[in-house]
This record gives C-alpha cells, sequence and structure tokens, in this order.
C-alpha cells in the first residue's frame, strides 16, 4: 500500500504523524511511505532519518495526497486540505468529528474512509486516545500553574505554597486517563486536588493509588458548584466517546469563582465541557471572560512534539499496519476495535453519535464491509 504522512498544517502543530522507526516497520511489511518535506523537523525529525529507513520524500502536501492510498497523520484535516483528499483514500487521524459540523460535511463530500483514532476501542479504552490524553492531563496542570501567575492575569499563586502558606485548590472534573494525570501532575506540585467522577468504582481505584492531597470526590451539580468557589485552578477532562462533550460548568457559574481563576478545558476538541470554552491555539492560548481565565487549545500535545510524536507512534503503528496488510474493509471486518474507529466511509456517517450529532442519516458501518 502507499502511504503518505503530511506535513501537520494546523495553527503551531508540531506533532508528525509517523517516526521512522514506525516508517521502517510498514516498509518491511511490504509498503512504500512518502513523506512531505519538513514534516518531522519540529518534532526533531529531519528528512535524512526518514530517508534512511527507505521513505521516499514528497516536496509538497498536494504530492503526498496524489499518490497516497492512506494518509496517517495526527490532526482533522482543515479547510485547505478538504479539496485534496479523494474518494476512497483513507485517513487514519484524530478528527473529534462532533466538534466540527463543517469538517463532518466536507469529509461525506469527499467520498473518504475516515478511521478516527479517538474511537477505536478495544476492552472498553481508547487505546489511540490514551498517550496524547496522558500528555494532555499532564500539560493542564503546567499550562494551568503558569497562568495563576499574576502577569497573565491569574490569581496569582503557586501551585504548591511555601512552607507556612497554603497551597492552590485544584479541582479536577473527570477521573479518566487525562484528569488522573491531572492529578498526579498537581499532587506533585504539591497542590490540595480534588478530582471528580461519577464512577464509583473509579472512584475507589483513585483513593487507592492517589497520594493524601488528593481527595476522590463524587461528581454531581451541586458538588462542582461548591468546590468552583474554592479552586484556584479547574481542569475539565470528562470525555464521551465521538460525542460532544457535556457542558458541566456553565457561564452563570463564573460569577461564583474568584477572579484570577484559571479553567483548562482538555475536552475542547469534542467542544469542551465549559460553556465559556471557546477553541485557542498555541499563539494566543487564553481568553479572558469576566475575570476568569481560559485556556482551550485544541492541540495541547503539540507543543511537545518530541514527546508526543514517539508516543503516538507507539500506540497507532498496529492498527496502521492491519490496515495496511489487509485494507480497511477486512481489516475492519477482523478487528472490530478498528472497526469503531469508522466514522465516515463512501459518504456515509457509520458512527451514530456523530450522525445524532448534526441530525444526519446513520448507516451501520457493517453494511459496508
Amino acid at each position: 500500500m502507499k502511504i503518505g504522512v503530511p506535513k501537520e498544517i494546523k495553527p503551531q502543530e508540531a506533532r508528525v504523524g509517523l517516526t521512522p522507526a514506525g516508517a521502517l516497520t510498514l516498509i518491511r511489511s511490504g509498503h512504500q511511505v512518502n513523506v512531505q518535506k519538513g514534516a518531522g523537523l519540529l518534532s526533531g525529525i529531519s528528512d535524512e532519518e526518514y530517508l534512511s529507513v527507505g521513505c521516499s520524500i514528497a516536496p509538497d502536501i498536494e504530492s503526498i495526497y496524489n499518490d497516497a492510498e492512506m494518509i496517517i497523520k495526527v490532526k482533522e484535516p482543515i479547510e485547505k486540505e478538504y479539496d485534496l483528499i479523494r474518494e476512497g483514500q483513507l485517513l487514519f487521524t484524530y478528527f473529534h468529528f462532533a466538534s466540527s459540523e463543517q469538517l463532518t460535511h466536507a469529509m461525506i463530500k469527499s467520498g473518504a474512509v475516515c478511521l478516527a483514532y479517538e474511537t477505536v476501542e478495544e476492552k472498553g479504552k481508547l487505546p489511540l486516545l490514551i498517550p496524547m490524553s496522558e500528555v494532555a492531563g499532564r500539560m493542564a496542570t503546567q499550562e494551568g500553574a503558569k497562568y495563576l501567575e499574576k502577569p497573565f492575569g491569574g490569581f496569582g499563586i503557586l501551585l504548591g505554597g511555601v512552607t507556612g502558606v497554603l497551597p492552590a485548590n485544584v479541582m479536577i472534573i473527570g477521573g479518566g486517563v487525562s484528569g488522573t494525570e491531572a492529578a498526579r501532575m498537581a499532587a506533585g506540585l504539591g497542590a490540595n486536588v480534588t478530582i471528580l467522577d461519577t464512577n464509583l468504582d473509579r472512584l475507589r481505584e483513585l483513593e487507592s493509588i492517589m497520594p493524601a492531597n488528593v481527595t476522590p470526590v463524587y461528581s454531581n451539580s451541586y458538588t462542582i458548584e461548591e468546590e468552583l468557589k474554592r479552586s484556584h485552578l479547574i481542569i475539565g477532562t470528562v470525555l464521551i466517546p465521538g460525542s460532544k462533550a457535556p457542558k458541566l460548568i456553565r457561564k452563570d457559574m463564573l460569577a461564583k469563582m474568584m477572579p484570577g481563576t484559571v479553567l483548562v478545558d482538555v475536552a475542547i476538541d469534542q467542544g469542551g465541557c465549559f460553556e465559556t470554552s471557546e477553541p485557542t491555539t498555541h499563539d494566543a492560548p487564553i481568553k479572558i471572560k469576566e475575570g476568569i481565565i481560559h485556556y482551550a487549545v485544541t492541540n495541547m500535545p503539540g507543543a511537545v512534539p518530541n514527546t508526543s510524536t514517539t508516543a503516538l507512534t507507539n500506540a497507532t503503528l498496529s492498527y496502521a499496519l492491519q490496515l495496511a496488510n489487509k485494507g480497511w474493509k477486512r481489516a475492519c471486518s477482523e478487528n472490530n476495535a478498528l472497526a469503531k474507529g469508522l466514522n465516515i466511509a463512501n459518504g456515509k456517517v457509520v458512527y451514530k453519535e456523530v450522525a445524532e450529532a448534526f441530525d444526519l442519516k446513520y448507516l451501520e458501518a457493517s453494511s459496508l464491509m
């Protein structure tokens, strides 16, 4: 199979869809890998490294899309890429369709096969979302701590405090991968952490693995409203696979927060779990509304590409290899985890939550295989 790896063109996205190590595995399995010139530079990977494992280097993005049967990338295509995608072409990347009606309709129109990293599901887990959720969770605390500083408009509190001075209060909504990693980071810095979730079994797990300065609490509207009054940093990580994130903090709640409180919306790729969140970029990462700082960068792991690119390839490679070796129809027929990654195929919406998000006709993916 001819596999193309384009350079990411979303603003401030420095990751690349495949490392040389991943490319070598595909090449040794009999596939061709074509990488756009300079695609890996911001992740610390030179064109020469790709050439050394047998990749070819394409001069531009048009060459990548024109030649490839499968595209492996990181972020969803943006408008400049829509017309490059052709009917029957397989795109293996993050899509987060539920947060973008424009992207959804563009991919339906293209006739491409869109297999989304974020909905590949195996044994109740999302293996291709986990590595970036780990990065985003840790970054959420790191970025939140920074924007609590007074020069950014923050409350002016050190997350861990110092001798004789109380630490900051951190509320984390969601006890999944991102929330757990955010809590670990905040706890490690010495903050007073409350982590909320609705799954009692998960709360018990968190109680057993977290340090003493992390308190797992059952999540409901009342608890959230009470906790936000005393929280300096609030991190939202709630995810419903393939669907829009629930709005757990409403606009009217901002008035109850301390001025300079920081909200970090890790769920912004799926529409965000704070009503006042608006997608931002690494160029302009925050918006201040009613004295509350909102950080809602849609590609947080893109800021640490040397870590993120390797972690992502480690997770995606085995699935990419199945798709390349068998073709998407056979691979998805034989592997239900991959089948769950199918969101749009041949002009049809085959993921129920995406169809429901925009009131579109839904078709069972199995009917195409």
